[in-house]
């Protein structure tokens, strides 16, 4: 079996086949780099040994394979197989990488199962892409929050808030203490609450808060647009008015929209992954966030949504435990750590799993939106209830008796108690 190389491209599949996996193994490394046809005009056995993608581990495994796919018997054949792609057939760009590692591998007719597990870059790419411009460090910079999450909450469409209304609600939010708030990735600039008129309501109320307090709430605005200028001429808008966080789709703009828009940035750019279930929910295809996260960390995100314990929606807790040490370790170096948000259902019930499955760090935005606006004392009460939580846990105070003295906090375990993940975090 071959080596790889220091500038080798490494990407880890988990194959599955009725078939030879170990054939199939070969047929991936062929069919990705030099493809299938032989003795093309202008080929030579040293062109093709130059850009020929070579196996390098290959491991069987039974039919299970993972503690997500199920048993497919005996007429089923699964295996983990990394391919070294040779940089100087792939080179830095990322579209090229997607294409030629990534991409193409799915339309291989003989696999009945085919999901990227593993990647790992040569140096060779390190500074290429500008990174979080932000990250962990600027993000607690820019709220003034460093011992603690930074605790946020989202303003929701679905409320159906003309711009004066929703300046009332973050009024009471940046009074009660809150750090950051954000548009819900679904408000963008809908005709009823278009993004220059909540700038324009919304942003006089933060730069006079900060004026009072000294404290600026970082408010991500919504600016995603599948037009790259249009999309500059909005984030344009939001630092004119003294604006310092956007939120980014960024599945629904591309990798090239986003690096347009963050060599231009000035705002932390906050990643909503919407449309990322499509490409991992089934555990048999698609990718594991351990390689989809790289591309857009090497990109420019500063700061990433990740779900939460006994999220709302599909995935497992283990799974977001993973995404949240996937994000918490460099790719090239310590600055290229975005801030992980942990999000979906949130509310201070999973405060204390929260920090003793990400191993007691506090280096997270926890983002709450009914655990904070549907709170029984209102938004600002639910703001307090999350950050009385969070001291509980940091402190290990169980939260019923931190309750005892912390109404706020007592009023949300009444209302979403139930909903309280059990000890193994479920």
């Amino acid at each position: 079996m071959a080596r790889p190389r220091p500038s080798d491209i490494l990407v880890t599949y988990r194959v599955e086949t009725p078939g030879s996996p170990e054939a199939l193994a070969a047929k991936i490394a062929s069919d990705q780099s030099t493809g299938t046809f032989v003795d093309l005009p202008g080929e030579t056995p040293e062109l093709k040994a130059r850009a020929a993608a070579r196996v390098v581990a290959f491991e069987r495994l039974d039919t299970a394979g993972a503690p997500s796919l199920p048993a497919r018997g005996a007429a089923f054949n699964r295996a983990h197989v990394t391919i070294a792609y040779p940089l100087e057939a792939v080179g830095t760009d990322l579209s090229a990488l997607t294409t030629v590692a990534l991409g193409g591998v799915w339309s291989i007719k003989e696999f009945t199962g085919l999901r990227v597990v593993g990647l790992e870059l040569p140096s060779e790419f390190d500074g290429v892409y500008p990174g979080p411009q932000f990250g962990i460090d600027g993000s607690r910079r820019l709220t003034g929050v460093y011992e603690r999450p930074i605790i946020g909450t989202i303003i929701k469409p679905a409320l159906g808030l003309a711009p004066d209304e929703t300046a009332d609600v973050v009024d009471e939010l940046i009074k009660s203490g809150v750090d950051f708030i954000k548009d819900d990735e679904k408000l963008m600039s809908p005709p009823y609450s278009s993004l220059e008129a909540r700038v324009t309501a919304i942003m006089p109320l933060i730069r006079d808060h900060e004026q009072l307090t000294g404290k600026k709430v970082m408010y991500a605005f919504g600016i995603s647009d599948v037009d790259p200028d249009e999309m500059v001429r909005k984030h344009d808008m939001v630092v004119r008015e003294g604006g310092n966080a956007a939120v980014i789709n960024i599945n629904s703009i591309g990798m090239g929209a986003f690096l347009f828009l963050r060599r231009r940035s000035s705002l932390a750019l906050h990643a909503h992954r919407n449309g990322w279930d499509l490409l991992t929910r089934h555990p048999g295809l698609g990718f594991d966030f351990s390689v989809y996260q790289q591309l857009w960390r090497l990109l420019g995100v500063d700061q990433f949504q990740i779900n939460g314990i006994g999220a709302k929606y599909w995935e497992p807790d283990e799974s977001f435990i993973q995404s949240f040490h996937d994000l918490q370790k460099p790719i090239f170096h310590d600055a290229d750590r975005p801030l992980p948000v942990v999000c979906s259902g949130q509310w201070g019930g999973q405060a204390p799993e929260t920090y003793r499955r990400t191993g007691q760090t506090v280096d997270h935005l926890y983002l709450c939106g009914g655990g904070v606006v549907s709170h029984p004392g209102g938004p600002a009460a639910g703001v307090k209830a999350v950050r009385a939580a969070w001291d509980a846990a940091i402190a290990g105070v169980d939260l019923q008796d931190y309750a005892k003295s912390h109404p706020e906090l007592a009023q949300a375990l009444a209302k979403f108690g139930a909903k309280s993940p059990t000890s193994e975090g479920k």
